[in-house]
């Protein structure tokens, strides 16, 4: 089994082993099906595909895994980025270790290193804390466990949510600076670099939409001693 990294945005980010890969499995299990053959089609890659998501993937992964252990090649894709990490096939990756189908990652695109690559915030060290709690209690709480964290953190927010996330960023993280990624490597992306509140009025509702990652800061005694 193949866990294949997909574009976040720019297509041409797939790299020639994933290519081959996807014309080379018997069959492709996708988080979006109709997304997925778009990219299959672009590059003139005939095979099955099948959905692959999270309210589905329990029930589909004992069919895959026989599938697996009957001699099939089976790659999985979400619909951008790595699968398994934020996204749909944790649960297949662990029923095919449990039965010793062996998993192979084909490494490729990923907004978390990319958001952090441009940021400007340190990088030797991170935290990953995945996509923050819908709920508004509960993604304070859960920032202000992680505004404790000395290395850096990156998270994703859905553009639906990013006003009240900032609001409450401002709140835990109060001057301390973060980064805004959205639209990683398609035509309008953008990173915006500062406060909570400095990046609150920079982001205009034209500019709430499309895919967002956040990268924060990491607790300093400086950083502490420059907000007292």
């Amino acid at each position: 089994m193949y866990l294949v990294a997909t574009p976040i945005g720019n297509l041409e980010d797939i790299t020639q082993r994933a290519l081959r890969i996807l014309a080379g499995v018997d069959r492709v299990a996708a988080e979006d099906t109709r997304h997925t053959r778009r990219l299959l089609q672009h590059y003139g890659v005939s095979v099955a595909v099948e959905s692959l998501f999270e309210h589905n993937e329990r029930a589909r992964t004992p069919g895959l895994i026989r599938r697996l252990l009957a001699g099939e090649r089976v790659a999985v894709v979400t619909d951008a980025g790595s699968p398994a990490v934020a996204d749909p096939g944790f649960p297949l990756v662990r029923a095919a270790i449990v039965a010793g189908v062996r998993v192979e990652s084909v490494p490729g695109p990923s907004a978390v290193i990319a958001a952090l690559q441009v940021s400007g915030l340190p990088t030797d060290a991170f935290t990953f804390a995945g996509f923050l709690p819908v709920k508004a209690g509960a993604r304070r709480r859960r920032l202000e466990e992680l505004s404790a964290r000395r290395e850096t953190v990156v998270a994703f927010e859905s553009p639906h949510r990013i006003e009240a996330c900032l609001e409450d960023l401002e709140a835990v993280w109060a001057e301390r600076p973060i980064a805004l990624a959205r639209e990683l490597t398609k035509v309008f992306e953008e990173v915006l670099r500062g406060s909570a509140r400095e990046i609150r009025a920079a982001l205009t509702p034209e500019k709430r939409r499309g895919e967002m990652v956040l990268v924060m800061s990491g607790w300093t005694r400086k950083l502490e001693r420059g907000r007292a």
